[in-house]
């Protein structure tokens, strides 16, 4: 439970006590001064109510097969008595008197925790059960004193006639089967947790840290941050932290669910609970104990579960007026047939039915298991909800951004094409561009060395006299030969350059890569283009998108060019480009005002971007800051779980929409019939103990319907439902059209109301988001303007529109 407030711990415990709960302070201290460990995490949640269910049952039976003998077998069947008993009905009252006591001593919590309720004014289900079985008690003790009374006046007609009035069998089998609900509920219940508690177990037990050149053996709790710890081949790593020396493959499916194992080498980060495959790794500690990544992931989950999705505030309202309703209804019951001419029994009967049949916990139970289990679904493979609002929100999406760089694609240039010269083998171009760009420390330096120890031609020569120029490229010497890499401008002013090399170039431009031309001794080598290639599946989780009926836009600080070319390669339905980080949070307000909108991004300058949107996504591999800005992670840092983790969304709240149905119609339904309603018509009739199994039943098939979603395939596109739109596809594009104007002169808040207010007087401009800081206005069109238009609208307030895209 989570709880806001000014009230002490003690006062919030006593509180929940005395509603006829237990409650404790989660990752109190321990001992040992420190957190709780691992262990006693994983006993917290053990299924610990499903054994005491059970031996409740087993005790319950045990009394309550007896007291069905004497009090049905005999009376309906005339099975064989006890001499001492066979005729003496007062005897066979008492029996059942002392039977039913014993059951219901045994399952005295419900009368604890129902009667707590009442006095506290808040009813529960364990109050419907209480009253239920309580007056059937109370009227057959009544009806044993009364049977004693027609025995003393030698009435032995009055004897048999109260002897029918017996209800003890119908009190102890509605505490029965109610226990028998209880007991398959809370064995539902238990399996919800089953992906938390699998997170759990994944968590080392011990660690071997190096202390004074000794290796020791120690409890995860004793590592320390900055501790050195050595890895063996197919030990678990036992805390997040920084590769020292060594080299190995690790398996990090536990975390992210990729069985590919990942190679890891000095300077590389790895975390708690991923496997160490191959070689012997000694590491440094950088996150212990609840920092590492898997104890934010299993916080994670158990804070989701632990939160209140929106949906189940309208079944918190009801249960709140439900019960004290219900008990109303069952008054009303007997009253009216009392009146109607009917016995105290027959009333009674029909009163109690109300009671036992009436299941509120059905309805408190469809929202939080399904959450649960759904939730639990998204950590399995790789997709963390924050809280239960994420899980119910990301599901309404009509809306996604997409951050290009590390999110649409890989976020690391590489080598895509070779132009070589004339002459001039592949070989030799990769070659002398290894020698002079490895002692460069620029991205696309690293991709060209990439590439060439991939392709097997990296070189041991040694370029003398290295320069790099910032912003045009890099010269060494190699012998007598003078090497040139760099821009075309640059590499102009130190070769001649053929129209085949400048023709080719500009089409790597249009296709949004970066082409780095190489010089040696004044003559043009080739070219090589290095671009932030797009992730493979980023083409297919768009279209995914988009068949769910969701409209894609990509954001980027890049130029305009590269933008439309990757947008083009991904499939989106919009390109905004040129819009630095404040810009991203502009356009996420005023896309908000066509729909709801998830941004997904990795990296700090997306933060506020993912703040702003109605759901942040962040890509696991991305940052701290994206991570914790964000409502939903991906740990796989794969686009295609954002799909994934919509779908997910979506059938839970179907799920518990599917919940809320069945629990709403099953009292419709019941409670008329338990009444008695049909009586007059139909003859239908309940007796209290088959209203007592239906109530179990009830909550039982809300849990179970829960587990369902863990057969749901949420990678699974192939069932995906468009959402309607009323407008024409044409009509919702030019609606969704936006616009960045580039502006100069802007220095104020003043300057941003003036610009804001000029565009905004357009018909055509719906809103306009303006930053003196990022220099852009992004404004959001109802219909098509020109740029002509907008540039003059900026421009008669005194500023200067340098362009617009």
């Amino acid at each position: 439970m989570g709880v806001e407030g000014t009230a002490s711990a003690s006062e919030i415990i006593a509180a929940v006590e005395a509603s006829g709960y237990g409650a404790s302070l989660k990752n109190a201290e321990n001992g040992n001064g420190g957190t709780a460990s691992a262990a006693a995490a994983d006993e917290m949640l053990k299924d610990t109510e499903t054994p005491k269910m059970k031996r409740r049952l087993i005790a319950s039976l045990v009394f309550l097969i007896p007291l069905m003998y004497v009090s049905m077998g005999h009376m309906m069947w005339g099975w064989p008595l006890p001499s001492f008993m066979a005729e003496n009905h007062i005897a066979m009252g008492l029996t059942q008197l002392l039977l039913t006591t014993t059951v219901m001593v045994i399952n005295q919590k419900f009368f604890v925790n129902g009667f707590k309720g009442m006095i506290h004014l808040t009813p529960n289900m364990d109050t419907l059960v209480a009253l239920g079985a309580g007056a059937s008690y109370g009227y057959s003790v009544y009806a044993l004193y009364a049977m004693t009374a027609a025995q003393v006046s030698g009435d032995m007609d009055g004897v048999m006639s109260f002897m029918h009035e017996f209800y003890f069998e119908s009190a102890a089998m509605i505490l029965t089967l109610i226990t028998v609900g209880k007991m398959l509920e809370a064995r539902s219940k238990g399996k919800t947790t089953d992906a938390l508690k699998s997170l759990m177990k994944l968590a080392p037990k011990t660690a071997t840290v190096i202390r004074n050149g000794e290796e020791l053996n120690v409890s995860i709790e004793q590592v320390k941050k900055g501790d050195v710890f050595v890895v063996r081949p197919g030990e678990n790593i036992p805390v997040d932290g920084m590769v020292i020396e060594g080299t190995s493959a690790v398996n990090e499916a536990a975390l992210t669910g990729e069985s590919i194992p990942v190679d890891k080498k000095s300077g590389d980060t790895v975390s708690a609970a991923t496997l160490n495959q191959s070689g012997f790794i000694r590491c440094e500690a950088t996150r212990v104990g609840e920092d590492t990544t898997l104890s934010q992931i299993i916080q994670m989950v158990s804070d989701a579960a632990a939160t209140k999705a929106p949906i189940a505030k309208v079944a918190d309202r009801v249960s709140g007026v439900f019960v004290p309703t219900v008990i109303t209804i069952a008054v009303i019951t007997m009253v009216v047939w009392l009146l109607a001419g009917q016995s105290i029994g027959f009333a009674l009967a029909r009163g109690i039915s109300v009671l036992v049949i009436s299941c509120p916990c059905a309805l408190g139970l469809a929202t939080p298991v399904a959450i649960m289990v759904g939730n639990g679904m998204g950590a399995k493979n790789g997709i963390m909800f924050k809280t239960a609002v994420s899980l119910e929100e990301t599901g309404k999406t009509q809306i996604v951004a997409l951050d290009k760089t590390g999110t649409i694609t890989s976020g690391e240039p590489r080598v895509t094409d070779l132009f070589p010269a004339e002459k001039i083998s592949e070989e030799e171009l990769v070659r002398t561009a290894y020698v002079l760009e490895k002692k460069s420390e620029h991205p696309l330096a690293r991709a060209v060395l990439e590439y060439a120890k991939e392709k097997g031609v990296e070189s041991k020569e040694e370029a003398e006299d290295f320069q790099a120029i910032a912003g045009n490229g890099l010269s060494g010497r190699l012998g007598e030969a003078w090497l040139y890499g760099g821009n075309l401008k640059y590499i102009r002013s130190k070769s001649e350059i053929p129209d085949a090399a400048e023709q080719q170039a500009q089409k790597f431009a249009q296709e949004g890569k970066t082409p780095l031309f190489f010089v040696k001794n004044e003559k043009l080598i080739g070219i090589i283009a290095v671009a932030d290639v797009i992730k493979e599946d980023s083409p297919q989780a768009v279209k995914e998108l988009q068949n769910m009926g969701i409209r894609v836009v990509m954001l980027t600080g890049d130029n305009e060019r590269t933008a439309k070319a990757i947008g083009e390669q991904a499939g989106v339905d919009e390109v905004i480009a040129g819009v630095l980080p404040e810009g991203k949070e502009a356009v996420i307000r005023s896309l908000k005002k066509k729909g709801k909108v998830a941004m997904v991004g990795d990296g700090i300058n997306d933060a506020p971007a993912l703040t702003r949107a109605d759901i942040g996504i962040a890509i696991g591999a991305g940052t701290d800051i994206a991570i914790d800005a964000a409502d939903v992670v991906l740990m796989k840092s794969r686009l295609s779980d954002v799909p994934a983790a919509i779908r997910m969304s979506r059938a839970t709240l179907r799920n518990i929409h599917e919940n809320l149905f069945w629990a709403f119609f099953y009292n419709v339904i019941g409670i008329p019939l338990a009444a008695g309603v049909w009586i007059p018509l139909f003859e239908w009739q309940l007796n209290p103990m088959f209203g007592a199994a239906a109530m179990s039943l009830s909550s039982f098939c809300v849990v179970t319907n829960a587990l369902r979603l863990n057969w749901f395939k949420m990678y699974d596109g192939s069932h995906d439902k468009k959402v309607r739109a009323n407008r024409s596809k044409k009509k919702q594009e030019e609606e969704m059209m936006t616009k960045t104007i580039k502006i100069e002169g802007m220095m104020c808040g003043h300057c941003e109301a003036a610009v804001k207010k000029a565009l905004e007087a357009l018909d055509q401009v719906e809103t306009a988001e303006v930053s003196h800081e990022a220099g852009t206005a992004v404004v959001t069109l109802n219909s098509k303007i020109s740029d002509d238009v907008l540039k003059k609208a900026v421009e008669e307030k005194d500023y200067t529109v340098t362009g617009i895209e």
